[in-house]
């Protein structure tokens, strides 16, 4: 599951609406949104976010962290280290073949210190 697609049944479910009814507001069928919220799609259309923040009336901060969510929701990530160190390229295929075997809580300590050591707030998408 993706950020996005999290947040999507989050707020599908708070609403109490079928994945049926909600595709049918938005124009997408629902196959395409179960794929979204369960991350066998990628991030969605600019298009496609603005029309869910208008269907669930979000406003504010909350719609900005559904596009947050959104531009961070790519399930196939491709790291090109061409032209950076080798240690970089290790690092990178060292995360690439175990980021599913880490604890939520693993994945939140890496988040903060890449975020402190890149100086990034979280606003910035990872």
């Amino acid at each position: 599951m993706t950020p996005f697609g999290e947040r999507l049944r989050q707020l599908r479910k708070a609403k109490g609406v079928s994945q049926k009814d909600m595709a049918a507001a938005l124009g997408v069928s629902a196959a395409y949104l179960s794929a979204l919220e369960h991350g066998r799609r990628g991030a969605p259309s600019w298009a496609l976010v603005q029309k869910t923040i208008g269907y669930f009336n979000i406003i504010w901060d909350d719609a900005e962290d559904l596009e947050r969510r959104a531009w961070s929701s790519h399930p196939r990530v491709t790291i090109d280290t061409g032209g950076l160190s080798p240690k970089a390229t290790a690092f990178a295929n060292l995360l690439a073949a175990n980021v599913g075997r880490l604890a939520e809580g693993d994945l939140d300590a890496l988040d903060e210190a890449l975020r402190r050591a890149l100086e990034l707030d979280g606003s910035v998408p990872a």
